[in-house]
């Protein structure tokens, strides 16, 4: 028996409405349909000396917390391993919990088994939200109080690249390259970063298109530079630029082609940037940092409005996928 088409338009509508509701709680949007990233309060970002951590055993060194999906922590954990900072700093991975909407420490520390009850211990007021990546500092006594040492994966990425470290650690921003490091990030985080999120939180078709032809024109220019002045965006050496844009790219065919309808044009059609990712994910601690089975569980499973069956898809393997190791800096 055909259903009604008031019965099918009824059921659209609805659906929609309910749509909208639930893509509100996802990522709110302006009035036009523009997703729009949450603000959220920072802490003041600090880097302890080295007389600071002379002394410290693995209990008391400071504690950088990621989570394997977020790309904002992933940049942070990068520069930890491209650094080599374990000497100095321990790594916990802080898990997804899809039904409760917040990151679980398993095994627990300092007495916390989430996030949240960590900022809490460490006296963060109520409008800090427990977010990843977190660097926390338990104190070098037993009756030292935590404190967070920085939030934000900009200033915290910075801090690291400035963090005591072996004389032979990389220097991901040098000083006569900053300004070129600013300059991409100011066209890196807007336009891909953030917008792989405008074109998966679109809620209209204009929105949508809009979304993905400022990503895809960004990539061009990322594209056009790689090819006259590669290896790296800066020039010959990896930069603090490089560990921006690898955790976007790194996840695209995974998790944004497919759910966030990031699909204008494959990767592979960037000749230079598939080059580019290779050599990255080839650098030493960088596939370690890459879950990408952990990123599907956690995209595909917990966002619910843009892939309510909950279906996870399957994917080729990672390393097979970027070919590690085939391409080479010129």
């Amino acid at each position: 028996m055909a259903i009604h088409p008031l019965i099918v338009r009824g059921a659209r509508e609805g659906w929609r409405w309910q749509w909208l509701r639930l893509m509100g709680g996802l990522g709110p949007a302006d009035q036009n349909g523009h997703y729009r990233r949450p603000n959220s309060t920072p802490i003041e970002t600090l880097v302890l000396e080295e007389k600071q951590l002379e002394a410290r055993n693995n209990q008391t060194k400071p504690h950088l917390i990621v989570g394997r999906s977020c790309p904002w922590a992933h940049r942070v954990w990068l520069v930890f391993q491209l650094r080599g900072l374990s000497t100095s700093i321990n790594l916990l991975k802080a898990d997804a919990n899809h039904d409760e909407g917040r990151w679980r420490l398993k095994p627990t520390w300092l007495g916390c088994d989430s996030l949240l009850d960590l900022y809490q211990l460490c006296g963060a007021p109520p409008s800090y939200r427990a977010t990843v990546p977190v660097l926390v500092d338990p104190g070098a006594n037993p009756s030292d109080r935590p404190r967070l040492l920085g939030n934000d994966s900009t200033p915290l990425s910075a801090a690291l690249c400035a963090w005591p470290a072996e004389a032979t650690a990389l220097n991901l921003a040098p000083s006569e390259l900053k300004p070129a490091i600013n300059a991409w990030q100011e066209l890196i985080q807007p336009s891909i970063n953030d917008g792989v999120y405008r074109c998966g939180f679109a809620r209209n078709q204009r929105a949508f298109d809009e979304a993905s032809q400022a990503l895809f024109s960004a990539l061009e220019k990322v594209e056009e530079s790689l090819q006259t002045k590669g290896p790296w965006l800066c020039g010959e050496r990896v930069t603090l630029a490089d560990v921006r844009l690898f955790p976007t790219l790194i996840r695209w065919e995974m998790v944004y082609a497919s759910l966030f309808g990031c699909s204008a044009k494959p990767l592979w059609m960037f000749p230079a940037l598939w080059g580019w990712r290779q050599r990255f994910y080839a650098l030493p601690g960088v596939s370690e940092s890459c879950d990408s089975q952990g990123w599907k569980q956690d995209y595909f499973g917990a966002l619910f409005p843009l892939n309510p069956s909950g279906i996870v898809p399957d994917s080729p393997d990672l390393s097979r996928l970027i070919g590690a190791g085939l391409a080479q800096p010129k």
